[in-house]
């Protein structure tokens, strides 16, 4: 019996969504809650399971068309045979939209955490020259983590790669948050893209349509621009106790909570409090009123291949700093893996976002619309300072504090960063 397949509302704000990319194509055979489409709204990316085993009979909606909410975009026929309705370790980790935010993802990595990722595992099999065989999914993740699938162990029909296979390395290569390696050179011929594609230049130009993502972070930064009076502000801090800090309790803290130690929280924590003395920056524009909002919510940006998604930690005014540290490592897996739910990158009250894993000193964020701040970190290095009339060798960083100017001042936003910047340089609260 014929199985309608619509695009699903994907929160109760969300109208319509943006088919990405189909994962199976007419005459394939698929399995209940099997990965048939992936889609972008303006709230989130998801990987939406199939209603029902069978065969993909129609596409009713092409890649990168934009349709609404309840909207019929493929046909499934029939039912499939009962030995190959079994799940696949693949299709058993695929979540469904009501489900995404299952289990924790494989190990991710957000913009605000960078450290080299470790040699991978030796024992990892060595099957240079082997046709693998993997979806689209499991290709991606590989892109996205660094990962050579030739050191990947399948355990799939005929040593097919699954979700599952990837997954379990990743969590042996890397333990806890996963870092973004570091930016490789491009060939002579070609030029690297925001989404981490080549492009081979048959002319002297290259077209390539905006990807959907794309086409709504721009759409969203354009708004912003004409919504609020953006001003950045710029301080130093001087981070050497947070660096020392880090370093000797990095073993104990991997050992004794299973989370690697990373700056995130730290700047995280001292942004929360900074913000409970100055709560104007915890407010929102409605016409001419100020909006002040009780609740913390944080949002942290995390880098994935073709742009950024902002998770948002909500009630981080109740969290002490492991709390944070879980958030921050919980949402950036799941970000990566597309495996957030909706509610979960809506309501952020301020957000935090560290261009200074590239090695950016600084720079000018713009404010994530309804909100009126955007905390941006530069990298973290060591610097000649003054200290008692002498010159030493401290960690230093620069902090960005973009904000609006309609309503916040610039001697209210300088107060704030100096609050935070006395949190950063006079770290007490213990980490465990």
């Amino acid at each position: 019996m014929p199985t309608n397949v619509v695009m699903p509302q994907m929160g109760e704000s969300v109208a319509e969504g943006t088919i990405i990319k189909w994962l199976k194509k007419p005459g394939d055979q698929v399995e209940r809650d099997e990965p048939l489409f992936e889609i972008t709204t303006d709230k989130v990316d998801a990987e939406i399971p199939s209603p029902a085993a069978g065969v993909l009979a129609k596409i009713l909606a092409a890649e990168n068309e934009t349709v609404a909410v309840n909207t019929v975009v493929a046909v499934i026929d029939g039912q499939m045979p009962a030995e190959s309705a079994e799940s696949s370790p693949e299709s058993a980790t695929a979540p469904s939209p009501k489900a995404e935010n299952a289990a924790p993802a494989p190990p991710a990595a957000t913009i605000a955490e960078a450290q080299p990722a470790p040699a991978t595992a030796p024992e990892e099999p060595d099957r240079t020259g082997e046709k693998l065989r993997s979806s689209p999914l499991v290709r991606r993740i590989a892109r996205e983590h660094n990962v050579d699938l030739t050191r990947v162990a399948g355990t799939g029909l005929g040593g097919r790669i699954s979700k599952k296979d990837i997954l379990k390395f990743l969590e042996r290569r890397t333990p806890a948050t996963a870092e973004i390696p570091a930016a490789r050179p491009s060939a002579p011929s070609k030029l690297a893209t925001p989404s981490g594609q080549s492009v081979a230049f048959s002319g002297p130009t290259h077209v390539s349509a905006m990807t959907p993502q794309r086409k709504l972070i721009a759409e969203h930064m354009i708004a912003s621009k004409k919504t609020s009076a953006h001003v950045t502000t710029v301080f130093e801090a001087d981070m050497t106790a947070i660096v020392q800090t880090r370093e000797s309790m990095a073993a104990e803290f991997e050992r004794s909570q299973g989370l690697k130690l990373t700056y995130t929280p730290f700047i995280a924590r001292a942004a929360v409090e900074a913000i409970k003395q100055y709560p104007i920056f915890n407010s929102s524009v409605e016409g001419t009123n100020i909006v002040y909002k009780k609740s913390i919510n944080l949002g942290i940006a995390v880098a994935l291949e073709t742009g950024l998604i902002v998770p948002v930690i909500k009630h981080a005014e109740e969290k002490n700093f492991l709390g944070i540290a879980r958030a921050v490592q919980d949402l950036a897996s799941r970000a990566r893996s597309k495996q957030l739910n909706v509610e979960e990158v809506q309501e952020g009250t301020f957000t935090l976002t560290n261009p200074g894993i590239f090695g950016s000193l600084f720079g000018t964020p713009i404010i994530p619309q309804p909100q009126v701040a955007i905390l941006g970190v530069g990298v973290i290095e060591k610097r000649p300072v003054i200290r008692n009339d002498a010159i030493a060798i401290r960690s230093m960083a620069y902090l960005m504090l973009t904000f609006d100017h309609r309503i916040i001042d610039g001697a209210v936003a300088d107060q704030f960063m100096a609050y935070l910047k006395r949190c950063l340089e006079t770290w007490e609260e213990p980490l465990l």
